[in-house]
């Protein structure tokens, strides 16, 4: 049966602390990647952030300009209590009607959340709020789940594809540093526009 994946529901996801699939931390493959990037200056967008585990672990590596947008008021509010004031900006609000350029899209949860009919127009949003030679990078899983979603899982092909309309795939393999549960099921990607 499909779910009205709207502000509402995600909004009862948060209020309830029904949130699964968070791991309470920032993803070890993320956490990797960050440690690799060298220029602090870099505007940073993490979509659909919820918990947002990643922003705390960006400032405390000197990252300052961090954007971060959900649709629910509920995880942004939460958000206000845990990210220190001025060091990020908050945005409540649907992904699909952000403005603005950035050089990094951060991935982590966002992607498989969403309704797998709406990845076309992800993959040409993340397009459009990137400045050119601006990467998306980050994890998707790589299985299919047998229950309705969320999650939305998928396979390494489907990305491929979606992504080669805009992107240059610098990278799509098996993530080697997956929490347990998840190893083997992920996939770290980097992507460039």
């Amino acid at each position: 049966m499909p779910v009205n994946l709207d502000a509402n529901f995600w909004n009862q996801k948060y209020l309830n602390d029904d949130t699964p699939w968070s791991i309470r931390k920032a993803s070890p493959p993320l956490t990797d990647y960050i440690d690799q990037l060298k220029d602090k200056s870099i505007k940073i967008l993490i979509p659909g952030a919820g918990h947002a585990h990643e922003v705390n672990f960006l400032l405390e590596k000197g990252f300052k300009n961090i954007t971060i947008c959900d649709l629910s008021k509920i995880a942004i509010s939460k958000l206000k209590n845990v990210v220190p004031k001025d060091s990020v900006k908050l945005v409540t609000g649907d992904f699909f009607d952000l403005k603005g350029q950035y050089d990094l899209i951060l991935e982590q949860t966002f992607f498989c959340a969403l309704d797998p009919s709406l990845r076309k127009n992800y993959i040409n949003k993340t397009y459009e709020l990137l400045n050119d030679g601006g990467k998306i990078a980050g994890v998707l899983f790589d299985r299919i789940f047998e229950q309705n979603g969320p999650p939305f899982g998928g396979t390494k092909e489907e990305y491929e594809k979606l992504f080669l309309g805009k992107f240059n795939i610098q990278k799509m393999e098996k993530c080697y540093n997956s929490i347990g549960p998840r190893h083997g099921y992920e996939l770290f990607f980097i992507c460039v526009r």
